[in-house]
């Protein structure tokens, strides 16, 4: 009996099948920056179609890089960062190469382990949250950080630490919330979270009164959101609309709102942030910000294929992505249709 053997796929056969030439294939896979996209669509799909395999041995003593970004999160059950990791890990692979999400659970140890293996394990890092850690991120091995659904915390801890930066545009969510508040006739809010001294001082803008703001602990869940949002209305029964530091907890201020009673919008509207899946299917469903994974993701791979590539300028650089403002029943109403 004989056996036909496949021979192993051939970047040449790569890059006939895209028609382009074995360098345009190589950059494509390398992850460097300042290639059509149209290219890149056909390289990714010839790739796909040949079911070819990069050898990254190769690549790695060729370039010194072994084709690998780390991902540095605190933790994976909290759905946003969840969402905003797998969008990192879609956009690593659209640019060639392989993501490894390294879990730190708040850890210092774990997060310094994760950025000394740069150079060994990883070419570069993406960090979502914090950036106080970290120290000489520029250069060959680059952190780019991505602040994640940390956008209330101090930005000058990012700006210490000298790397590049990817940040949700808060003062934009601010005043998106803060145009929407004031159509619907909603003048009395309150804050469920420590968060966003842009949206305080905006709403706050309006009148003598302060804002009221709720702290939620360690924990910024639907639990801890269903208690703030009791404890709000008997401090403060003036209010007239729970805006909330993220989904989970806006979801968790629903929850207890309609256990007590009290109609959602009529008397109390509530806005989250962060878009998740169950916003959508919530009773009321939620209004919320967007603050768009996949640009956050598209942005902070971009900043570090430059580093990599070495084209990125000396000085850290901060790229600020747009947000949206998803309007739904918990201010709007429901539709009486």
């Amino acid at each position: 009996m004989t056996y036909a053997v496949r021979m192993r796929v051939t970047m040449r056969e790569v890059a006939d099948r895209a028609g382009v030439s074995i360098k345009t294939v190589s950059r494509v896979v390398n992850g460097e920056p300042h290639i059509r996209p149209e290219k890149v669509r056909r390289v990714h799909a010839a790739i796909d179609e040949l079911g070819w395999v990069p050898n990254r041995a190769a690549r790695a003593l060729r370039t010194g890089q072994v084709g690998v970004v780390g991902i540095a999160v605190t933790e994976l059950r909290r759905p946003y960062l969840a969402g905003l990791v797998e969008a990192l890990v879609t956009e690593a692979d659209r640019w060639g190469m392989l993501a490894a999400v390294e879990p730190t659970h708040g850890d210092p140890a774990r997060l310094a382990a994760v950025l000394a293996a740069r150079g060994r394990t990883f070419d570069g890092v993406v960090l979502i949250g914090p950036a106080a850690p970290v120290a000489d991120g520029l250069g060959e091995r680059p952190v780019v950080v991505v602040r994640g659904d940390t956008a209330g915390a101090d930005r000058t801890e990012t700006d210490r630490a000298g790397v590049d930066r990817v940040e949700e545009d808060v003062a934009e969510a601010a005043a998106l919330l803060a145009r929407h508040l004031a159509v619907m006739g909603r003048s009395r809010p309150a804050l469920l979270g420590a968060r966003q001294d842009e949206l305080r001082a905006r709403l706050g803008a309006s009148g003598p009164v302060p804002v009221p703001c709720a702290e939620l602990g360690e924990v910024a869940d639907r639990r801890a959101g269903a208690r703030a949002a009791v404890q709000v209305l008997e401090r403060h029964p003036e209010v007239d609309v729970l805006l909330c530091v993220n989904d989970e907890v806006a979801l968790g201020a629903l929850a207890a709102l309609v256990k007590h009673g009290v109609d959602v919008p009529g008397r109390v509207a509530v806005a989250g942030y962060g878009n998740l899946e169950d916003g959508r299917f919530s009773t009321p469903s939620l209004t919320t910000i967007d603050p768009g994974p996949a640009r956050l993701a598209r942005s902070a791979l971009e900043l570090l294929a430059d580093r990599l590539a070495g084209t990125a300028p000396r000085q850290p650089r901060a790229v600020v992505s747009p947000v949206e403002l998803i309007r739904r029943e918990s201010t709007l109403g429901r539709d009486p249709r």
